[in-house]
C-alpha cells in the first residue's frame, strides 16, 4: 500500500509540474507576452546543462550503493547527481514565478514534496534531491535576469 501510494504521488507531482508548464507557454505565446522566450529558454537550456553535468559525474544510485529495490520504479544505473526530476521542477517553478507568483509557490511546494519522494522512494539520495532544486532554483534565477 506504501509502495503504491509514493508511486502515485510521485506521479501525479511529476505530470502536474509537466502539464502546467506547457500550458503557461501555450498561454504566454497566445497573449504574445514578452516573457515567453525567457520562460522558454531558460528551463530549456538549463535542462540541457544539468544532463550533460549529470551524464559526466554518473553518480550511482541508492539501489545501487545499498543493493536495495526502490519504491519508485527505476532500473537505470548512475545518473542520479543531481536528480532531474526535482531540478525541472524547481527550475520550471522559479522560471513561472517571475510569471505568476502564486503558481510559482504552488510549484515549489510540489517540488519540496517530489524531492522527499524521491528520496523515500528510494531513487535518489538527499544530496541528489538538494543539489537539483538548488541548482533549479540558482539557474531560474540567473537565466530569468541575463
Amino acid at each position: 500500500m506504501k509502495s503504491k501510494v509514493i508511486n502515485l504521488l510521485n506521479n501525479v507531482i511529476t505530470h502536474l509540474i509537466y502539464t502546467i508548464y506547457p500550458i503557461v507557454l501555450v498561454l504566454l505565446l497566445s497573449y504574445k507576452d514578452p516573457l515567453f522566450l525567457k520562460v522558454l529558454l531558460v528551463p530549456l537550456i538549463s535542462f540541457i546543462l544539468v544532463s550533460l553535468y549529470r551524464n559526466h559525474i554518473n553518480a550511482p544510485r541508492p539501489y545501487e550503493v545499498n543493493d536495495t529495490e526502490p519504491i519508485i520504479s527505476k532500473q537505470s544505473k548512475g545518473k542520479s547527481f543531481p536528480s532531474r526530476h526535482v531540478f525541472s521542477a524547481f527550475v520550471i517553478a522559479t522560471t513561472l514565478f517571475f510569471v505568476s507568483k502564486v503558481l510559482g509557490i504552488f510549484l515549489i511546494i510540489a517540488g519540496v514534496g517530489l524531492a522527499v519522494l524521491r528520496v523515500i522512494g528510494g531513487v535518489h539520495f538527499k544530496k541528489d534531491v538538494i543539489a537539483g532544486a538548488l541548482i533549479g532554483i540558482l539557474s531560474g534565477i540567473i537565466g530569468f535576469y541575463l
